[in-house]
């Protein structure tokens, strides 16, 4: 079915494409780092598909050769109002390297999984090969490359601060964020006729301008000054404290405009929009998307970022827990932008329809999974916040947690005819769940959410991210203390033995962190230990523009207390806190002997090396990936070492 599709069901990526629709002349041209899926996961569409709804002949170009003549960025000439430029789904470092600055083989975002389809940063190489192309043309930048980057940030592979990536790129105009308000602001305001150059005052943009030039006003905005590029480059803790301003006006519904100099000239950032409503993100969902790579690429193979969410749907955008580490709330926004029901199961209906779809949806989520439709019961507090986090260092009152809306959201899902299993595959807050640290919360709806959760909606496993053990690297983090997952297991394994289950709980952990010492991770390897988990998803921190965390670790202070932390740096030091992870690798007990010959009186070392009979929830051999056949004798163990029911 998918081969009959015609290929004007797609946006054009070449000219022969373009002439199909009699498009001589083009509107907007947009480069993108990832290959092109036409699918509402992907910004690349989400972007385009605005705005061709915006009546723009509109082009793509996706993952162009950079190293050539350059006749990708020149196939299609000069477009009429602008050129688009995104890296893609993921800053094009973290895609490139890992956590130790190791080059990565695979590219999850181009077809057939291939690497070198893209050039590092981007956003810069697209963007100055376009200015010296057409230098008269106006470029505008978007993407989470270009938003975690839109003011002095620190670069962990070049191992220093760059400024403003509107001064590297020589774009014209960031959009940063979800790029759609201030996207269809900007095609407003071109087809009225205002210039691009006059694109000052909307919201969500940022701009350079000369020092010399007076800013515009806006009588509803004020303005905060933040520290110079200049300045940071020499003082860090004054760097560390810009960041506390940029975290909380990206948060705020009513923000101030910030300016920074650079460079001699001024960097100026519009506040952001209001949270989507609900019908302005339906729109976004809404559009007459393919689902389906470029039919260019079946030669080439799977794109496999889309082979992971081609059943997926996702229900909502923003996270309001604000962990220190995480750039989602810098990127989405703290407050959540939720999709109606009749939205979703709109989508659920077409992901039925697809010609290899099984019957299995691999997940019904968003950045966390289990935060659609929670938002404040008095929005008029909310929007006096400047918070960063709305469940740390407690949950606060005003938030409604009540996960009642998605249980009846999967209830809904759950009956479609053609649907045998929704799976919840994006990971929960599991501290919204857990009556000791949510207090407020309502016991009745939890015990109903998470009832409803394990019998339906767990492939074998729940990922949950307890992220650390230790209190003081939890305070940094943004997250409950550990008791509290402690507390939560107890009630999923409750939950999972009432139903008789057998489902795992795979908690996902954190080594190097700011704030982390190499005791802390032995402890970490303990307690997970004795709780019987022998751990899997476990990752080096990688520190990434636009967190507090990588604030600590590049100044050594927190930007909000200036108080200094030390921050594991060199791979000696890393390599030595991720090995305690692996405590159970035979390779792995001298070190570990040596390590912590004296830590804690020799007790650490006991406990962790300890061995004991009964392995309380670890995962037996027929429960792994390779044994796909669960026993099926009556007195056959389960994982937890009870025996089963007939």
């Amino acid at each position: 079915m998918e081969n009959y599709r015609p290929v004007t069901d797609w946006l054009p990526t070449t000219v022969k494409e373009a002439k199909l629709r009699d498009w001589e002349d083009l509107d907007v041209i947009l480069i993108s780092g990832d290959s092109y899926v036409d699918h509402p996961s992907f910004g690349t569409a989400v972007i385009a598909r605005i705005i061709e709804s915006e009546g723009y002949k509109i082009a793509i170009v996706p993952q162009p050769n950079w190293t050539d003549d350059l006749r990708d960025f020149k196939k299609f000439g000069k477009p009429k109002y602008f050129f688009g430029v995104t890296a893609g789904c993921m800053d094009t470092m973290t895609n490139h390297y890992t956590a130790g600055k190791r080059r990565r083989s695979t590219d999850a975002y181009t077809a057939g999984g291939k690497s070198g389809h893209r050039p590092d940063y981007a956003v810069n190489t697209y963007s100055n090969i376009l200015k010296e192309l057409y230098p008269d043309v106006p470029v505008l930048i978007g993407g989470i490359e270009a938003s975690l980057r839109r003011i002095t940030h620190y670069d962990y592979w070049a191992d220093k601060l760059f400024p403003s990536i509107l001064e590297s790129s020589k774009a014209d105009l960031l959009v940063y964020g979800m790029g759609e308000q201030p996207l269809r602001e900007v095609l407003k305001l071109l087809k009225k006729g205002v210039p691009f150059h006059q694109l000052t005052m909307i919201k969500q943009t940022a701009y350079l301008r000369s020092i010399d030039e007076k800013l515009p006003t806006n009588k509803k905005w004020t303005d905060l000054e933040l520290v110079s590029h200049e300045v940071c480059l020499k003082d860090k803790k004054k760097f560390s404290s810009n960041f506390k301003h940029v975290e909380q006006e990206s948060n705020k519904t009513f923000a101030k405009r910030i300016i920074q100099e650079v460079k001699g000239k001024n960097l100026v950032i519009n506040p952001p929009f209001a949270t989507m409503t609900e019908k302005e993100i339906d729109n976004s969902f809404d559009l007459p998307y393919t689902r389906l790579p470029h039919p260019k690429y079946k030669k080439r193979g799977g794109i496999p970022a889309y082979e992971m969410i081609k059943f997926s749907i996702n229900i909502h955008r923003g996270c309001f827990g604000g962990c220190s580490f995480c750039t989602i709330s810098a990127h989405q926004g703290k407050f959540i932008a939720s999709r109606s029901e009749k939205s979703v199961l709109k989508e659920v209906e077409q992901v039925t329809e697809m010609p290899d779809f099984k019957g299995y949806i691999s997940d019904i989520g968003g950045p966390s999974a289990n935060m659609y439709k929670l938002k404040g019961f008095d929005l008029d507090i909310c929007d006096k916040c400047v918070a960063p986090s709305c469940i740390h260092p407690v949950v606060c009152s005003n938030l409604d947690t009540n996960h009642s809306h998605m249980t009846q959201l999967y209830k809904k899902v759950d009956a479609h005819p053609k649907v045998k299993k929704a799976f919840i595959g994006s990971g929960i807050r599991y501290d919204l769940l857990t009556p000791s640290y949510n207090k407020n919360g309502d016991k009745e709806e939890m015990r109903k959410y998470m009832e409803q959760l394990q019998k339906r909606h767990v492939s074998g496993r729940l990922k949950v991210a307890p992220e650390h053990t230790a209190p003081e690297t939890l305070k940094l983090m943004r997250k409950p203390n550990f008791e509290h997952f402690k507390e939560f297991k107890k009630i999923y394994d409750k939950i999972d033995d009432k139903f008789n289950l057998n489902q795992q709980l795979i908690p996902y952990f954190i080594s190097s962190h700011p704030g982390c010492e190499e005791e802390d991770m032995a402890n970490l390897a303990v307690e997970t230990k004795e709780l019987g988990f022998q751990l899997e998803q476990v990752q080096d921190f990688t520190p990434t523009p636009m967190t507090v965390a990588t604030v600590i670790y590049y100044s050594g202070y927190h930007p909000y207390t200036g108080r200094e932390y030390y921050t594991p740096k060199t791979k000696k030091e890393k390599e030595k806190q991720h090995r305690f992870f692996f405590w159970y690798k035979k390779e792995n007990r001298d070190w570990i002997k040596n390590s912590l010959a004296t830590a804690s009186d020799g007790t650490l070392l006991k406990r962790l090396l300890k061995r004991e009979d009964n392995s309380y929830n670890a995962k037996p051999k027929w429960l792994d990936d390779k044994h796909k056949k669960k026993p099926c004798s009556s007195t056959k163990k389960n994982w937890r070492g009870k025996k089963k029911k007939k």
